[in-house]
């Protein structure tokens, strides 16, 4: 964790926005993985853009990733098997952690649930970054999406959902979703690409 002088912590000062990445790094080895990565994999490209975006104004990338109930398991283990390096051609798991493997620079929490916050130092890293708006992106949209939405609507953060960064087993439940996100939680949902990285409204 950098210390408080660093310039990663102080653009988090001045904008308190994050963007989260939730289980895109991933061996895609549970029921319904090959359902879900093929979904995983049209998203991946926008997550990349908007990670890259956020990198380059300052806003800390935070990588929240199941750990699969490997206790003993580090980020390095867990991007080592999802990038699966031995395999010509490249599986799309292993396509989808190339194009969003983490840089020196971003966070990483490894969560034994669905929730990113529960039993994970999630709350005390943007504590610490001064995060108030937290941009949500990754797999799957109603299920550990939904579930840290709704964790971080209890704790007062603000939360914005790219509509077209989230992804669930189908198009028809990931839209389902967002419409659930809309208007149960109010969490704004625009396309990555209209995305402000300050406190200003999104278009």
């Amino acid at each position: 964790m950098p210390a408080p002088t660093s310039p990663t912590h102080a653009a988090a000062d001045r904008c308190g926005t994050a963007l989260l990445v939730i289980d895109m790094l991933s061996g895609w080895d549970f029921p319904e993985a090959e359902l879900l990565q093929r979904q995983a994999l049209k998203i991946t490209p926008r997550i990349a853009r908007l990670a890259a975006r956020c990198r380059s104004a300052g806003v800390p990338v935070v990588y929240a990733n199941d750990n699969r109930g490997r206790w003993r398991s580090d980020l390095r283990q867990v991007v080592e098997a999802a990038r699966a390096e031995d395999q010509s051609p490249a599986p799309p798991g292993a396509r989808i952690t190339r194009a969003l493997e983490p840089r020196a620079e971003d966070y990483v929490v490894l969560k034994p649930r669905a929730s990113a916050f529960h039993a994970t130092p999630l709350e005390l890293l943007l504590l610490h970054l001064g995060v108030r708006r937290l941009i949500l992106t990754g797999v799957s949209s109603d299920q550990c999406v939904l579930v840290t939405a709704h964790e971080a609507h209890m704790r007062e953060l603000e939360v914005v959902i790219p509509r077209d960064c989230v992804a669930s087993l189908t198009a028809a439940r990931t839209r389902r979703s967002l419409q659930h996100f809309a208007e149960a939680l109010r969490v704004p949902t625009p396309a990555a690409a209209r995305l402000r990285l300050d406190d200003g409204a999104d278009d």
